[in-house]
């Protein structure tokens, strides 16, 4: 009989729920060095893959589909929300245009990443790396704000602006959307610093925004989650409010009036001033940010 009285069954991750990574090296008994995914905190670029592996413009007929029942009233949608969503879908290129846009955004953080890790002499200087208070997301990737890795001598030298992570600079760029979500919030500078470059990057029409038909990340795989409950309401299935509702969850902050809103009313928050909160978090931000809700 073991004589161990502790009872301890923590919550959270199971060690495998991060799933297969490789080992890169060892360096002593206890410390193996792994491959690691990063999920770049506060922003989100237009998906390559979604769902799954599952190539966007397999979905350009889907989205057309989706665009006739949003107008004839089938997909569970407020009236506000399908007119916004309609002339994007109904192009018939809707998941087209989010790959070639993924594409585009890679591309756009491979250059940043070549301009700004280069050291002078041609040496490749490491990245700095930021965890979030919950570090993983269920995928079990990193939750990470990443940034070029300076010296103390270089850091003396620029301006704050100029230390800028790789997250502020892609949606500076345009080609992502920021997407800050409470409560791995930037700090009250930095979250000054990304509504600024993603309002300049929205209004100058930079990247991703030049196309009026832009679906951010986030509304692609919620436009598919929606796609898909309604498919299955068109088809005569009875769905509980979960499952009828349940393709958007998230409520909306408007950070420039700390209006709340409903997660079906986020659009009417410029995608620049976007803070999303998830419901069981709505009454703690509620209390913490001083929202109020919207009228």
């Amino acid at each position: 009989m073991a004589r161990v009285r502790i009872l301890w069954d923590p919550k959270g991750f199971e060690l495998d729920s991060l799933g297969r990574k490789r080992l890169l090296r060892i360096t002593d008994g206890d410390t193996p060095y792994i491959s690691l995914s990063i999920r770049m905190l506060s922003i989100d670029t237009p998906e390559v893959h979604y769902p799954g592996n599952q190539d966007p413009s397999r979905h350009d007929e889907r989205f057309e589909e989706l665009a006739r029942w949003l107008h004839e009233g089938k997909a569970p949608v407020d009236d506000g929300l399908a007119s916004h969503l309609y002339p994007r879908l109904a192009t018939g290129r809707a998941g087209t245009l989010q790959k070639e846009q993924g594409k585009r955004a890679t591309q756009e953080f491979q250059r940043l990443l070549d301009e700004k890790l280069e050291k002078p002499g041609g040496r490749r200087r490491p990245i700095f790396v930021r965890a979030a208070d919950e570090p993983f997301d269920h995928y079990g990737r990193l939750l990470a704000y990443i940034a070029p890795s300076y010296t103390r001598q270089e850091l003396d030298a620029l301006a704050y602006k100029d230390r800028a992570t790789f997250n502020l600079l892609m949606v500076e760029s345009g080609w992502a959307a920021p997407f800050p979500i409470y409560p791995s919030l930037p700090k009250y500078r930095d979250l000054v610093l990304l509504q600024q470059v993603a309002e300049d990057a929205f209004e100058n029409e930079k990247g991703a925004w030049s196309d009026p038909n832009t679906l951010a990340g986030y509304e692609f795989r919620m436009c598919y989650r929606l796609w898909e409950v309604t498919r299955k309401l068109v088809r005569g299935r009875r769905l509980s409010s979960q499952e009828k509702y349940g393709w958007v969850e998230r409520y909306c902050v408007d950070m420039t009036t700390l209006e709340v809103y409903e997660p079906q009313r986020y659009y009417i928050v410029k995608p620049c001033n976007r803070i999303f909160i998830w419901p069981e978090d709505v009454t703690e931000a509620v209390g913490r940010l001083n929202l109020l809700p919207a009228t």
